[in-house]
């Protein structure tokens, strides 16, 4: 079955430009799970990754320096190595390519365009650039110090060395410019963006998600809604409202929130335009989205399972086969909606206060994960128990997890 949310056939590559601790693999890493989420065959391809995976991880700064001619040689052997995986990764199928390096000279960057013009591949630079001393410091003790080539490093010791690698690339660094098209510079992690030539399926997708991308922790709850009397009688679909034991999550969810948001911050809260999630909200100011609505069962809708593999056999089988891209006859598939998902993910990424999301077992399946980088296959198959709520800390250095079991839940879906 095909994907209905994209073209069939395109390709980009994705050429990432910056100097070290900009957050380059940052964007490389958020840019491509939301693609892989969507259905896109995405793959990053790590310069540094291959140097320490063929050179070793334990160069110091003065193996980056311009005037080192062996240490040049040796990267750039590298930088083409990557490339070159990267090209016949292109062609055996994979739809976007990103190629995560500093490519911080327009020479280097001339090299890859002809090299993907040569292999007939379309591409967008995306210049990670930040202006603000803070984030470089933070990058760096957060991340760069984690890397292998710092394992057992003094950590001031780590930091001089490594900010030295930078001033290595800062004496040679030439940012996009004239004479270079189709391009984003990504500004302070989201702050700011400025754009030139992009057109197109794909690099426009890209470049939406960007503009709504943003660097400040905050944390995203996840839950169901509470038991509902079709969770009671084993039904699905429906418009059901809250059994007696779900009636009592309301309360608990609203006191969990009060707790953990904070003072001075306000939750936005989603849910679904059913009954049962609006009740689980209860009093909390909410934003109810159709879109978040639970997957349409179409003429399943109100049946048991049991029902379904007696009625329906062949669609019960069929299920269990694929239950990805498995269609209720007259309804969706988790496939659709992660097309109708999208707008909502994007709409959660952009927010930077606290965000809770009330919602049914498919839905929160698939936003859990999202942000958890879970392949797509895997995700109709995650567990997501009711009466828990599971929060995300999302921030530009990873994501923690942690589930609340607020009420125990007399059945289950």
């Amino acid at each position: 079955m095909t994907d209905p949310s994209r073209p069939d056939g395109e390709q980009l590559v994705v050429v990432l430009v910056g100097l070290p601790a900009r957050g380059k693999s940052y964007v490389a890493s958020k840019i491509g799970r939301f693609l892989r989420w969507l259905g896109w065959t995405t793959r990053v391809f790590n310069v540094g990754a291959y140097r320490r995976a063929r050179l070793g991880a334990h160069h110091r700064e003065s193996f980056f320096a311009p005037d080192n001619a062996e240490g040049l040689r040796q990267r750039e052997a590298m930088a083409d190595a990557a490339l070159e995986d990267l090209i016949q990764w292109m062609h055996a199928g994979g739809a976007v390519g990103i190629y995560d390096a500093t490519n911080t000279t327009k020479r280097r960057r001339s090299r890859i365009r002809e090299r993907l013009s040569q292999a007939g591949l379309h591409m967008l630079f995306i210049e990670s650039i930040c202006e603000d001393p803070a984030l470089v410091l933070a990058n760096i003790r957060q991340t760069k110090l984690r890397s292998p080539d710092y394992a057992g490093v003094p950590v001031d010791e780590a930091v001089a060395d490594f900010s030295k690698r930078v001033a290595h690339y800062e004496r040679a660094y030439e940012p996009l410019g004239d004479g270079e098209t189709s391009y984003v510079k990504f500004i302070d992690v989201g702050r700011r963006i400025e754009v030139e030539g992009v057109s197109g399926y794909l690099p426009s997708k890209i470049l939406f998600f960007l503009m709504n991308t943003h660097l400040e922790g905050r944390p995203v709850w996840l839950t169901r809604h509470g038991e509902s009397e079709f969770n009671v009688s084993g039904q699905i679909g429906g418009d059901a409202v809250l059994s007696e034991s779900g009636r009592r999550y309301p309360a608990a969810l609203a006191e969990f929130v009060r707790l953990r948001v904070g003072k001075g911050r306000t939750p936005v809260v989603f849910t679904s335009t059913l009954k049962r999630t609006r009740q689980t909200a209860g009093t909390m100011r909410t934003v109810a989205w159709r879109l978040l609505n639970e997957i349409d069962a179409g003429i399943c809708d109100g049946m048991t399972y049991d029902e379904i593999r007696t009625t329906f056999p062949d669609e019960f089988a069929a299920r269990q086969a694929d239950k990805l891209r498995y269609r209720y006859p007259s309804g969706e598939s988790y496939v659709d909606v992660i097309g109708r998902l999208e707008p909502v993910l994007v709409e959660i990424e952009r927010q930077r206060q606290p965000v809770l999301v009330v919602a049914h077992q498919a839905v929160i399946r698939l936003l859990y994960g999202y942000f958890k980088g879970v392949e797509r296959h895997e995700c109709p198959h995650l567990e997501i128990p009711l009466h828990t709520v599971i929060e995300l800390r999302v921030g530009p250095y990873g994501l923690d997890e942690e589930r609340f079991c607020l009420i125990e839940p007399s059945t289950d879906d």
